[in-house]
């Protein structure tokens, strides 16, 4: 059936009047803009630590809801080993195998108490790392992936690095004390985001209870230290630590409803409770939410020179998810930069900017991509022409 060029034209620009959501994404992103912080509320924790954090971790950046002296330098204890599950995951496949040597074996603290020449995966020996807390399977971990604790402590600075950490020094994989071995609150919070972004890591992190070979052809059974995994709703990880000089440190993690949030705790004798407490507080505050659901808007067509069509739908680039509190004022935005675009046009083609803003301020902004493809328009024939 063949359609009038006018009339076709009318159609499509009718069209392009209809609401449109982003065009299908590869993920959940966050379009942040540098210079306007997204709106917090004040929440009302007490905790006994010496340092403690609440970070938000849903998006692409760390941030901080809820802070106590959490830049103040700190002895980790056997939270170190977050990182060095992170560096031990990111430097060979989960699937390596791993001959323990004599150097692993007897390390003083928490221990499964491997034998010289036993073979496990990676994956198994970070799992009694990080559920048993195992001394001596941190250390094999770290020979195997570097071929002695100092160049493995040495990958760990660099990651450090990495992340932009300034307060954050590692002398060795497992966390027992050294002057030089420590960091932050705030920074092992961002080391544990890091970590959670891993699958694997994070599978082992939420793992309750496992088993693993043992040297009289039996199983050593693995039972995790964190015991928020059975007591918080949507509890994800992450470790537990101590030493005598360091007291009691926690790392935990919880994801709601597409929220993520960390809890840190450095020398707190109290932290089951009040890592309770700061990630009840944080999930009562705070929501993840869709900008685009939050707003009622029509977006605009664009103009279309030199094309078989004169206009043009368009639609969000993608979704654009941001953590706000609960009590925050309505979400508005604002259009920009829209201007016509010649012929031909692609799918998915920038056509312009929305802001979105909370109580005036802007909070996070992304493209309009065209919709659909325009084709340029045919060049009469000598007959249309003459005819036409």
């Amino acid at each position: 059936m063949n359609i009038p060029r006018k009339l076709l034209a009318f159609l499509l620009c009718t069209i392009a009047l209809l609401p449109t959501r982003a065009l299908p994404s590869s993920g959940k992103e966050e379009y942040l803009t540098a210079d306007s912080p997204l709106p917090t509320v004040p929440l009302d924790i007490a905790t006994a630590a010496g340092s403690a954090v609440l970070l938000d971790a849903s998006g692409s950046e760390t941030r901080t809801l809820w802070a106590q002296n959490a830049d103040e330098r700190r002895g980790p204890a056997s939270t170190t080993k977050i990182m060095t599950a992170l560096v031990a995951a990111e430097s060979m496949p989960l699937s390596t195998k791993v001959t323990v040597t004599k150097e692993s074996v007897g390390i003083e603290g928490s221990s499964v108490y491997l034998t010289e020449g036993e073979v496990f995966t990676l994956e198994e020996l970070l799992c009694c790392t990080l559920l048993e807390s195992a001394n001596d399977a941190a250390t094999a971990v770290a020979i195997a992936v570097s071929g002695s604790v100092e160049e493995f402590a040495a990958l760990m600075n660099e990651k450090c690095a990495e992340l932009g950490l300034r307060d954050t020094h590692f002398t060795n994989p497992h966390g027992l004390d050294h002057e030089e071995h420590y960091t932050t609150a705030r920074e092992l919070g961002i080391i544990a985001a890091a970590a959670l972004e891993n699958e694997a890591l994070k599978k082992i992190f939420s793992t309750y209870k496992m088993t693993v070979s043992a040297p009289d052809g039996g199983a050593r059974l693995l039972i995790n230290h964190n015991r928020l995994l059975k007591s918080i709703e949507g509890c994800i990880g992450v470790k537990t630590g101590y030493t005598k000089s360091n007291g009691r440190c926690l790392v935990s993690a919880a994801e709601r409803d597409g929220l993520r949030l960390i809890a840190v705790t450095l020398n707190d004798g109290n932290d089951w409770h009040d890592h309770t407490e700061m990630l009840e507080a944080g999930f009562a505050a705070y929501e993840r939410v869709n900008l685009i659901d939050h707003i009622s808007i029509t977006l605009p067509e664009i103009s279309v020179t030199g094309g078989e069509q004169s206009c043009l739908r368009t639609a969000f680039a993608e979704d654009v998810y941001v953590t706000l509190p609960k009590s925050s004022a309505k979400i508005s935005c604002r259009i920009e930069n829209v201007t016509s675009l010649p012929a031909p046009i692609a799918r998915g083609q920038n056509a312009g900017e929305v802001a979105f803003l909370c109580n005036g301020e802007e909070i996070a902004r992304t493209q309009i991509i065209t919709a659909y493809s325009a084709a340029k328009k045919k060049e009469k024939g000598f007959w249309e022409k003459l005819f036409g």
